[in-house]
């Protein structure tokens, strides 16, 4: 699993799409909303593909990609939306870190949030 990634949501603009893994649909709704509001939200001001996901460790990645001849993708916006979802959602991102480690790593709820210290 070390090197595996799951994939917790995305949104593209090129079909207008958002997706969620029913794997979490344990989730509280408001989580799964906020998710939701947070993609589509990225995709629609900077295009492209937004996909958060959980590597090995349980540390929660926000990927962007663009199809290769897109030119109307923002790359410098991009960075500075992510880095503004980080910020923003600091406290939303840990709590998912913290539950994907404790529901599907299955580590100790102590040891999960030392985790990333």
């Amino acid at each position: 699993m070390k090197d595996e990634k799951i994939v917790l949501c995305g949104a593209s603009a090129y079909n207008q799409k958002y997706y969620f893994n029913d794997e979490f649909d344990s989730l509280p709704e408001s989580v799964k909303k906020e998710l939701q509001i947070m993609c589509v939200w990225f995709v629609q001001e900077v295009g492209g593909v937004l996909i958060l996901e959980f590597d090995g460790d349980g540390n929660l990645e926000l990927r962007t990609e663009a199809h290769e001849y897109d030119g109307s993708i923002d790359e410098i916006g991009s960075y500075l939306k992510i880095k503004q979802i980080r910020e923003e959602r600091r406290e939303l991102l840990e709590s998912l870190e913290l539950y994907f480690r404790v529901f599907y790593l299955g580590l100790d709820p102590d040891e999960a949030g030392k985790e990333k210290q």
